[in-house]
């Protein structure tokens, strides 16, 4: 087994400025109060309704995520008197919450503006009903939560399969994603690829902001793909399932001395098949890498050819010494 693994950055919390940043359209986010806590960490994933801590009752409260206030919250807090809203909220912003998010656009009582500005505590303001807020605002996190690292390499959707083309500079590996371009497949990204690990476990692989959707092609320059091929050429994201490398004869990692280049790398503790592809004057590389992103794709269905024509050729040994007994 060969390792491709990169500086993997695991980042521990995200600002609630860059959660505003990144996800105020998508969740129709806007800042009511609290400007200055922009900077404020959020340590944990998950989003918390604080029903029962606006009560009174703290055992166990999940202080370190964004606290979202529904309908019932909100009309729990219009029920108190004015005075004992201002001391549940107090009690409330004391715990040093990352931020709080108003749902159906409610309007944050007065009490709530003074004391984010008090406590440097972000509360915001979304269109969306809290169910909806919630879902959203999870995935965002884990998005924004999500071990990352980045590879050499340029990745492609190939028949379905997420592809990463490997090798040494000079190695035709730009040329061939032109072509297989070309052939239907679509770019991801071009010479660097940005992984990242999501919640189910899968690497999936995207193009670095300032390189996106553009490929540099030897000795023509930098193209804009979907200028030249249309947008169904390119993707935003793609789930890594294959990775190929191109190799000079003689110098490819065929591993256990096996006749097959099969063997896997590593990804963010993530085991992705892998080939070793020698690149020689006059073979269509293009076209025995499809064949390869087509082999894995019968692989994920559970169709092993390798395996079959093991098993078949035990059969017919075995049968070949029945007969000769």
């Amino acid at each position: 087994m060969s390792t491709s693994d990169g500086n993997t950055v695991k980042p521990t919390s995200v600002s609630v400025g860059t959660f505003l940043e990144v996800g105020g359209r998508d969740l129709s986010l806007e800042l009511v109060a609290g400007e200055k806590g922009l900077k404020r960490r959020i340590p944990e994933v998950t989003i918390n309704r604080p029903g029962l801590a606006l009560t009174g009752f703290y055992k166990s409260f999940a202080e370190h995520r964004i606290q979202v206030l529904g309908m019932a919250e909100y009309a729990y807090l219009m029920s108190l008197e004015a005075e004992e809203r201002a001391t549940r909220l107090r009690r409330f912003f004391e715990r040093k919450i990352p931020c709080v998010i108003l749902g159906r656009s409610k309007r944050p009582f007065p009490e709530m503006v003074e004391l984010a500005e008090e406590f440097k505590t972000p509360v915001l303001r979304s269109k969306l009903i809290t169910k909806h807020l919630i879902n959203a605002a999870t995935i965002i996190m884990e998005n924004l939560s999500a071990p990352r690292s980045k590879a050499q390499g340029t990745m492609l959707e190939i028949q379905g399969i997420g592809v990463l083309i490997e090798g040494k500079p000079g190695m035709g590996k730009s040329e061939t994603a032109l072509a297989l371009i070309q052939r239907g497949g679509a770019l991801v990204s071009d010479d660097i690829t940005a992984l990242r690990l999501d919640s189910a476990g899968a690497v999936m692989g995207a193009a670095v902001d300032v390189t996106r959707f553009h490929m540099e092609i030897r000795g023509v320059g930098i193209v804009h793909v979907p200028s030249l091929f249309g947008v169904s050429s390119v993707r935003g994201e793609k789930r890594l399932e294959l990775v190929v490398t191109l190799c000079k004869p003689g110098e490819c990692e065929l591993g256990d001395a096996s006749l097959y280049s099969h063997g896997t790398c590593r990804f963010m503790g993530v085991e992705i098949p892998r080939v070793h592809l020698p690149v020689a004057p006059g073979r269509d590389i293009a076209n025995v890498v499809e064949a390869a992103a087509l082999d894995q794709k019968l692989r994920m269905l559970g169709h092993d050819a390798e395996k079959e024509l093991d098993e078949n050729l035990m059969a017919l040994l075995q049968r070949g010494r029945n007969g000769s007994e």
